[in-house]
């Protein structure tokens, strides 16, 4: 088949690749060596699809379910197969044993079109928060993964990049590099955490009812994990008149479940909200910026 690569894709990685995109220009030829080269049959691609890789459902020679996954060096595809090898398949999706060409996964095959998303809201965070329960182990003792400092000190310096061009948020910015530095000043223990996780990340698996999926790992503390979850259906929350209020429950109910600092996971909320939202502004993504920087004064 054509393996060109979904409108997502190629919209997302022009935002971090606005000069042209060299992998993104060979990934249908890369795309049919590594199903032929481990004997595959696809069925078809993901569509929308992740915002940094193809995502491709196939069958191996003996006819097994799986998923072949094929991302750029940038996303760290080589980050997310050391994660999910620690993660053993606990809380996670799991990688085929016997496959570690660069940039390309072939993993478990999980329910693609079902995550959490599709329940209830109280039931989806229920589930969520239970599963990300599940990721929070300690890391190999020589890892390599980027520390929860190190990934928001790269994400410091583009939001005061931001902020310099840009009044309007500084205000916010300054707010959120405050409690950045707060947190890091006493940052309570160390974690492998899933990095980007969000209700879309939990599909419905047969060996257990939900695994997560497309980790971009980083070792930090539990809360920079759970402050993403906080924000999950940020449009609904927006919408409603007491979407102030809800988010406050919401950041209180979620730190008690899973036993977090209340205070540091509305602070990491805060500094993944700006950071998220200013990055939004940057690329012209205007309408997603204004939910996260509304949502980010509320906190």
């Amino acid at each position: 088949m054509a393996f060109e690569p979904p409108r997502r894709l190629v919209r997302a990685l022009g935002e971090t690749a606005p000069d042209g995109d060299d992998w993104l220009a060979k990934l249908p030829e890369a795309a049919e060596r590594a199903v032929a080269g481990r004997g595959l049959t696809v069925e078809r691609m993901q569509v929308p699809g992740g915002r940094s890789s193809l995502v491709v459902l196939v069958r191996t020679a003996e006819g097994a379910p799986a998923v072949l996954k094929l991302a750029p060096r940038r996303a760290r595809p080589e980050s997310e197969r050391a994660a999910l090898a620690h993660w053993g398949g606990l809380g996670a999706v799991q990688v085929r044993e016997g496959d570690d060409e660069e940039g390309v996964l072939l993993l478990e095959r999980l329910h693609p079109d079902v995550s959490v998303r599709s329940l209830p809201e109280a039931k989806a965070l229920l589930e969520a928060a239970g599963t990300l329960r599940r990721l929070w182990v300690e890391p190999p003792a020589s890892h390599s993964f980027e520390t929860v400092a190190e990934r928001t000190g790269r994400q410091a310096e583009a939001m005061r990049a931001g902020a310099a061009a840009d009044a309007e948020v500084a205000p916010l910015v300054d707010a959120a590099l405050a409690a950045r530095e707060e947190l890091l000043a006493e940052a309570p223990e160390e974690r492998l955490l899933h990095g980007t996780f969000r209700q879309s990340k939990v599909l419905a698996g047969d060996r257990m009812p939900w695994l997560a999926v497309g980790p971009d790992p980083v070792v930090g503390e539990s809360a920079f994990d759970l402050a993403r979850l906080v924000r999950d259906r940020v449009e609904d929350l927006i919408a409603q008149p007491s979407g102030a209020s809800t988010t406050r429950r919401r950041i209180k109910r979620l730190a008690e479940s899973l036993e977090v600092d209340q205070e540091r996971l509305r602070g990491w909320t805060l500094f993944r909200a700006v950071e998220s939202g200013v990055r939004a502004r940057r690329v012209g993504r205007e309408q997603d910026a204004e939910l996260l920087l509304e949502f980010a004064g509320w906190l």
